[in-house]
Formats: structure tokens, sequence, C-alpha cells
């Protein structure tokens, strides 16, 4: 730990603003003294009593209730003050004051009451959580999924995770790694016979099993990322074949402006939608043509935002007027819009060719563009599972629990580690010392997931992100 680990901290725990309760939280050793001076009292552990909240001249502050857990029974592993008071911002700095204050100050014996108690920095409560061992890394970083979660699944599944789900699935692949690693680093020592007993213990069936059991927690992960992250979806195609209809349709209201005339959007329109509890964040672009045909200078800064949009989107809808389409398929606009694309869009996967104004034409498109109507709503639902499909979705009969793009990385190298084990393993002659090798990477590579092996830049990035009082 390092020494700003061993500080007192304090902080305002609630939420900025009014409200009808504010928690002001502190946590460190031997609160005793702190809790004497601000209550006046000692407090008997884990219950809420309600008292006065006293001023360095004996006056009441407040009064409300104070909880005292001392260590290491609380969230953070140490002793733990919690004073739960009227939620006024004005009041709440003068609890937080007043606790700094004492802190700084002596008792009757002449002793400090708190030495070093300074103001907590993001996340730096959880942060204790996880150095104490109250909480592994992937359940620190879950309690700021289930604080952000922007979905009722996104809330569930941080639950998930935060009551420790998602380590109980890693720490058995790294449980079983172990096994396999011992069994193989035990051969070491006897080279004429490693063959033989690697084969008697059935090492390339439990390596086999490790990666089936690997891809499945993969799997969750990955859903759980889109939980977390959602995916960002443009719509781009000409001017006036319905993309601020479309989004109005998905977002269901009125959003952006409809009108007939040509290029009435100049810039994006953003909306955060919900598809089966992945938040599916849907980007309204300003139709593309070419800057010459536009006289209108907003128009072609608008289009040229649209094209920086395609460029960084995790799905692009090209859509497309129903009524203008020939026998030849694309019209003269949108070969120019096809010819555009970035390089590997139309072969990623990630471009999804849509019709509009089915309600206005009888036409049948080729290929497996869909057919949908803005206005009536048809072919809606088909693109909404479409969107998912591409984004790897699909709904997990055991449950998903929530992950972030660090967490599936770790998995992948995991995999990519497995992998290779799995084809030294295969070989008759192959080199033991390197099959080893692959496999403690791997088992390191799942440790970066619940803190085993953590840098402490690592931990600044993760616990920098939350909010402050936490």
């Amino acid at each position: 730990m390092l020494p700003r680990h061993h500080d007192a901290i304090v902080a305002v725990a609630t939420a900025p603003g009014r409200g009808a309760v504010g928690i002001v939280r502190v946590s460190g050793r031997a609160l005793e003294p702190l809790i004497e001076a601000l209550c006046g009292r000692p407090l008997q552990p884990r219950q809420a009593t309600y008292l006065p909240f006293l001023a360095a001249d004996g006056s009441t502050l407040d009064q409300g209730l104070a909880l005292h857990f001392p260590a290491p029974h609380s969230y953070t592993g140490e002793s733990v003050l919690e004073l739960q008071a009227h939620g006024g911002p004005v009041l709440l700095q003068l609890l937080l004051a007043r606790c700094l204050e004492a802190a700084a100050q002596s008792d009757a014996k002449g002793r400090t009451r708190l030495r070093g108690l300074r103001l907590a920095g993001p996340g730096e409560f959880t942060e204790r959580a996880f150095l104490n061992g109250k909480l592994d890394l992937a359940q620190a970083e879950a309690v700021s999924d289930l604080i952000e979660a922007s979905t009722e699944s996104a809330a569930r599944s941080a639950g998930r995770s935060l009551s420790g789900e998602f380590s109980k699935q890693v720490n058995l692949l790294r449980e079983r790694l172990v096994e396999l690693r011992m069994l193989v680093e035990a051969t070491l020592d006897f080279p004429e016979e490693e063959i033989d007993f690697l084969e008697k213990a059935d090492a390339r069936g439990r390596l086999d099993r490790v990666c089936a059991a690997l891809d499945a927690v993969l799997d969750r992960a990955r859903s759980g990322a889109l939980l977390r992250e959602g995916i960002k979806v443009v719509l781009a195609g000409q001017p006036n074949v319905g993309k601020s209809s479309l989004l109005n349709a998905l977002a269901g209201a009125e959003l952006a402006i409809v009108t007939p005339i040509p290029g009435t959007t100049r810039d994006k329109v953003s909306e955060t939608i919900q598809i089966h509890g992945v938040p599916v964040h849907v980007i309204d672009t300003a139709g593309l043509r070419d800057p010459d045909e536009s006289a209108d200078e907003v128009e072609r800064i608008g289009i040229a935002r649209s094209w920086a949009e395609i460029a960084g989107a995790d799905a692009v809808v090209f859509l497309r007027d129903l009524t203008r389409q020939g026998e030849a398929g694309y019209d003269a606009g949108d070969a120019r819009i096809a010819q555009r694309w970035p390089q590997g869009l139309a072969t990623s996967g990630r471009l999804v060719e849509v019709f509009n104004k089915a309600d206005a034409s009888s036409a049948a498109p080729q290929g497996d563009a869909l057919v949908i109507s803005a206005r009536s709503g048809q072919g809606l639902e088909a693109l909404r599972e479409r969107l998912l499909q591409l984004a790897g979705w699909h709904a997990q009969p055991e449950g998903v629990f929530i992950a972030r793009t660090r967490h599936v990385q770790a998995l992948r190298r995991t995999r990519e580690h497995l992998e290779r084990a799995q084809a030294l393993a295969a070989q008759r002659d192959g080199a033991l010392d390197l099959l080893a090798e692959e496999l403690r990477l791997a088992h390191d590579a799942l440790g970066e997931i619940t803190g085993a092996f953590t840098a402490d830049d690592l931990l600044g990035e993760i616990f920098g992100r939350f909010c402050i009082g936490k």
C-alpha cells in the first residue's frame, strides 16, 4: 500500500445538490476520539443513534443519525463513521469542515484526535475496500457500474458482478489452470517420463475443458460489456430518405425535425434507446451528398461531420428510399455514397442496408436488405434485432454479469495463450517449458481481472472515474 492509503479520509457520500438526507463518511483507524468530539459520546457498533452533531463550541450543527462500523466489519475494512444529516449542501460542507477541524484538534490528554485526516479522492473508499480485501477488483468496478447503469438489465448485471458471480467464474478458471500448471511443471524434473505422465493425467483433455469453460465466460462477458457500454449506431443516407423519421420512430418521440425539404438536418441529433436492455446510441446525421451540390456552408459542415461519425460507428444503417430504386438497384446518389464508405466498412459486417418508405412502394429489393416504414413502424423490430445481432448480443439463459472492455481483453489474451498451449500440447516432442510458460501467462491474464496482478497506475485509472465519497 502507498503512504496515502494509511491516511484517514472524509467526504460527502451523497450526490451534490439538495435532498432529504445527506451523508458524511469517514474512514480510518481509531475513530473513537473523533466520534467523541462530533457526537459527544461513544457509539454502539453498527447501531444507528439519533443525536446532535456538535460544533467546536459545543453548539448543535444539526441533529441526525450516527453510525460507527469498527474495523474490520465495514465497507472499507477500516473503522467507518457515517453522519446522516439533512441534505442541504451548506450544512454538509459545515459537517465536513467540522470533521477536519475536530481531527486536527487535541483531546483532553493533548493528543491529536485523528492525525492526517484529509478529503477523499474519487473512489477512494472503494479503493480501500479493494486494498483491504473486502472486494476484488471486478467487484469494485461493479460498484461504479451499478451506480452508472443506464438500463434495468445493466443494473441487474452489475448487481451479479458485485455479488461476486463474475469473480467466481474467473477464480474457478484460475484454479483449474493452477492444477494444470502444477501437473505440467511437476514433469519438468522428469523429462524422460513427461509424455506418458501427461497422457495418463489427461493434460490435453483438461486443457480443452478449460478452454471450453473460458469461451462460456468470454461470451457472457461480451454481452455484459454491451450492457455497460452499449453500441453506437449512425443513420446515414441521402437527404430526405427518412433518417430523422427513423430516429423518431426508434426513440418513440419527436426528437428530430422532419420536413419534405432536403437538408433539414444540419448537425447530428443523438438519442439513447434500449433494445432488450442494451443501450443503443442512435445518431441521425446530415444527408450525404456531394458538397458541391449544396451552396449552404452549414450543410457542407454537417456532411463532413456525418462522415466523421460514420468512421467511428459500431454499426451504420445505410437508409435508402424504396420509391427511388429501379431495377438496377442503387440510384446515382446511393452509388456515390457506397463508393465513399470508410475502408473495410462494407466487409466488416457493420453496415446494415435498409430500405425505407415501404408504405409508399411495393418494390422488393434484392439481397438481405431490410424493408421498413418509419411512418407505419413496419420492419422496425427486425431492424432492432439485426442491430443486436450485429453487435454480438444474445440473451444468456444463466444471466449476464456486467463486464468492461479491459475484462474482455484480458479474457481474449487468456484465450490466445491457451490456444498456443493447445498447439504445444498436441506435439509429441513439444517443449514442455514453453507449454508451462503459456499456462503461466494465461493464469496471469486472468488475475488482472480480479486484481491478483495489478499495477498501481491501473488502480488510479479505475478508481479515478468513481464519484467522490464512494
